[in-house]
């Protein structure tokens, strides 16, 4: 199964673009004079603007890849790039609120490529920003609902007369394989702990529609993670939750303009060139000089240090589903995270640890590996876990070691579960394409894992037995690192996804707060004044990774998500079949919009 789903979308499209690749290869290394002189120009000026449009998929940290970062945004004018990872976002709006020269920040929002913990993270540290007292001004032709929950913070919410502000709420869809693999002749053999109820990853494979426990935590999940965004949102925009709620019913900001302003939504109706004159007016610069910006990726080389000291805190990056060996910026290598771990344990000058981990899970037997990575480091030296967007399952089971854990409010933790699965494609061999297959074994168990036929019954029973043997490992594990009562880690797991908000109220994790709370934490566990960021693992850059398989599915995912857009995350749910092999501390795939 898993060769079949790697034939289908990882080889041909890796292929498919290497020759592409080699072309661009090339290139960069002609234009590259031309890059590295642009950089060494980059110069602020006074009463500068910081200019930050979010409209990408935001990764964890910023790309060293420039020729990745071109490529995933299709854009090949390298001085116009301009995709800084969460990271830098971060740090450029902390440094801005010190920057001399950075007179305040343009937003210039339509829509915004991450989900909702971190733009929590980004909203948050907008709010401190405003405090040094400079402008945060927020301009689209029509906000997307992420868009918007950034935008309200700011001191002026514009849009174009014919815009609208697109708030109707929130929706978790999943897509079921069943009809599917029943017309291919495809059976997935599902093995789970009887009482995994919530443990909804495998439901596609045999259901055609969400189970009773799916929808209750489904619905339980949403609720918090949306009255989160209108409470937020009504404390900005002094805007009553109900009417919140009521204009998210009926669709009224998509339609209605005027709406929008009546009811304090937005400041006012304009067009650029008004706003363009309103930013002229809040730099004093001349009407016939240009504003002086500067974009995200160019300010994190030149801003103010706001980390100084010998001494480092590391910062571990865990993002994406986690997989045995090999990662990459996408994905979660058992091998690659477990050296990173313990380089940083290994440091000299690294006197705690910060681990970023942003992740639905995936391989138990990976997650276990890199655990007693955490256990060996967390016991030199204080090891912190911040939990971005998803924490959950082996994400979750990789965090739980840690000296201490935040997550934001609208992180999805917890999903406590394991499952394993093997497929039987014995029906699509024979009936789709004709093909039949014979053996000679040498034991009564030697075509075990075999695509070909059916598990046997003993085989089902051995594979049951080690199924709940690795979920009982995984509640004997929380109920130790949490000092929590084994049954009642059982009650809160059998696969159940928590929001952050309702996580802290059943001791999954210990604090709520963004990585930055995370990192003055570490400081103060590790009793650092001054210290400096390190980061881990060490990226590649282009010439290093280039002709690395993962670097071609890498690319080949990035143009597929721009050609896609939301429609991506289909195609994404089916590719990760692909990464599912032995037993599985994975969340349920859905589509939140």
């Amino acid at each position: 199964m898993k060769s079949f789903f790697k034939t289908f979308f990882a080889s041909f499209l890796g292929s498919a673009l290497l020759l592409l690749i080699i072309v661009i290869f090339f290139i960069s290394s002609l234009l590259s004079s031309v890059v590295s002189s642009t950089e060494t120009k980059v110069n602020i000026k006074p009463q500068t603007v910081l200019y930050m449009n979010l409209n990408y998929d935001i990764p964890d940290r910023t790309s060293k890849n420039s020729l990745g970062m071109a490529f995933g945004g299709l854009n090949f004018n390298f001085e116009e790039i301009d995709m800084a990872g969460m990271n830098d976002i971060l740090n450029n709006i902390k440094a801005a609120a010190i920057d001399p020269n950075i007179a305040g920040i343009f937003l210039d929002l339509s829509t915004i490529g991450t989900s909702s913990a971190n733009l929590e993270e980004i909203r948050n540290q907008l709010i401190e920003f405003k405090k040094s007292r400079k402008f945060v001004l927020s301009y689209a032709e029509a906000y997307s609902q992420s868009a918007y929950y950034v935008a309200s913070v700011a001191d002026k919410v514009y849009m174009l007369p014919d815009g609208m502000i697109d708030i109707h709420g929130m929706a978790s869809q999943s897509m079921f394989y069943k009809h599917l693999f029943e017309k291919l002749g495809i059976e997935m053999q599902i093995i789970r702990p009887e009482n995994n109820k919530f443990k909804s990853a495998v439901e596609p494979y045999f259901l055609d529609k969400m189970s009773d426990a799916n929808r209750e935590q489904t619905n339980v999940l949403l609720t918090s993670v949306w009255n989160k965004i209108c409470s937020d949102i009504s404390k900005s925009r002094n805007i009553s939750v109900e009417t919140i709620n009521s204009m998210a019913d009926d669709l009224t900001l998509m339609f209605d303009t005027q709406a929008a302003l009546d009811h304090n939504f937005i400041d006012g109706l304009k067009y650029k060139d008004e706003i363009i004159a309103e930013l002229h007016q809040l730099t004093n610069t001349a009407d016939n000089k240009k504003v002086n910006i500067i974009k995200n990726t160019p300010y994190s080389k030149v801003r103010p240090e706001i980390y100084e000291g010998e001494d480092k805190i590391a910062i571990v990056y865990a993002s994406g589903q986690i997989i045995d060996g090999e990662g990459d910026e996408t994905t979660i290598g058992s091998v690659t995270l477990s050296e990173a771990i313990r380089q940083a344990r290994n440091d000299k000058k690294v006197k705690a640890i910060v681990m970023r981990v942003n992740s639905p899970g995936g391989s138990a037997v990976a997650s276990e590996v890199i655990r007693r990575e955490v256990e060996l480091a967390a016991n030199e030296k204080p090891f912190i876990v911040s939990m971005g967007n998803y924490a959950a399952s082996g994400g979750y089971w990789i965090s739980s070691t840690a000296d201490y854990i935040f997550a934001d409010p609208n992180t999805l933790t917890g999903s406590i579960g394991v499952f394993g699965t093997m497929p039987n494609l014995e029906g699509f061999f024979n009936d789709k394409l004709g093909l039949t297959f014979d053996e000679v074994t040498t034991n009564k168990n030697s075509d075990f894992g075999s695509i070909t036929k059916p598990m046997t019954p003993y085989q089902l029973k051995m594979m049951q037995k080690h199924v709940t043997t690795t979920y009982d490992d995984f509640i004997t594990l929380v109920s130790t690192t949490r000092d929590l009562r084994k049954t009642f880690v059982d009650s809160i797991g059998q696969g159940r996804v928590w929001s952050g908000t309702d996580a802290i109220e059943i001791g999954l994790v210990d604090e709520l707060g963004g990585i930055e709370k995370a990192i003055v934490y570490a400081a103060e566990k590790a009793g650092l004044e001054n210290y400096s960021i390190k980061e881990f693992p060490k990226q590649e850059d282009i010439f290093e990774s280039l002709f690395k398989t993962e670097t071609q599915e890498y690319y080949a995912k990035s143009v597929m998500k721009e050609k896609l857009g939301s429609s991506y995350q289909y195609l994404e749910a089916i590719e990760s079949i692909n990464k599912i092999e032995g037993v599985q501390a994975l969340m349920p795939i859905t589509v939140f919009e």
